[in-house]
């Protein structure tokens, strides 16, 4: 069972959000928070697996809250969900560890479907913002390129293969079939390549292998 904390300061979304996961089998709703100082105090007391956080909130901001979410001793992961899709948004989220960022008109088959594969280790970004982060990427080129090289440079082959297919935004599960290799294997992996690349989340190692020509 995937719990799930709910951080918005609009009682309907936080609302309409708690029916469409309580809907799911596998999820359920532990928490529910009107800001970011809220969710840090209740993912504290309660056991969260996966944290829905607003970015423009009172008292503390989305991108504040999912920083100290992560700074936690058992750290939830998180979704950054909002109705701005703004650059900087996308950006700082990412760079605060979330492992998702969706807008608040995503279908909401595409919500529950991001809750488990970042419940299971993986990401999920709304396609509009995927592509501005990998062109962002691309362009800056350079000495971005030089460092995301010198960085991959530090994993074995077999972890290059691992990354490339992060990168394609393939899930463990993907990834142990493709290379027939058994999923615990496939997340030592994960946790080595994350280490060696001195990044907190599977986004990050991404925009890394993607910046390197890795994995397309």
């Amino acid at each position: 069972m995937i719990r799930v904390l709910i951080v918005d300061d609009d009682a309907l979304v936080r609302l309409g959000l708690a029916d469409l996961l309580g809907a799911d089998p596998g999820i359920t709703v532990v928490a529910q928070a009107a800001d970011g100082l809220d969710a840090v105090a209740l993912a504290t007391a309660h056991q969260v697996d996966v944290a829905l956080v607003d970015v423009r909130m009172p008292r503390m901001d989305g991108i504040t809250a999912t920083a100290r979410l992560r700074a936690l001793p058992r750290p939830p992961r998180v979704i950054t969900l909002t109705t701005f899709d703004l650059d900087e948004y996308v950006y700082d989220a990412l760079a605060a560890g979330a492992d998702g960022f969706l807008l608040k008109d995503t279908d909401p088959a595409e919500i529950l479907r991001a809750v488990h594969l970042v419940a299971g280790g993986s990401a999920m970004l709304h396609p509009s913002a995927a592509r501005r982060l990998i062109d962002r990427y691309h362009a800056a080129g350079g000495p971005r390129a030089s460092a995301a090289h010198t960085l991959l440079a530090r994993l074995t082959p077999r972890e290059r293969d691992v990354l490339a297919l992060v990168a394609r935004g393939d899930t463990n599960a993907d990834i142990a079939e493709r290379l027939a290799m058994r999923e615990s294997t496939v997340k030592a992996h994960v946790s080595r390549i994350l280490t060696a690349l001195e990044v907190t989340n599977r986004v990050q190692a991404a925009l890394l292998a993607r910046d390197a020509g890795l994995g397309g």
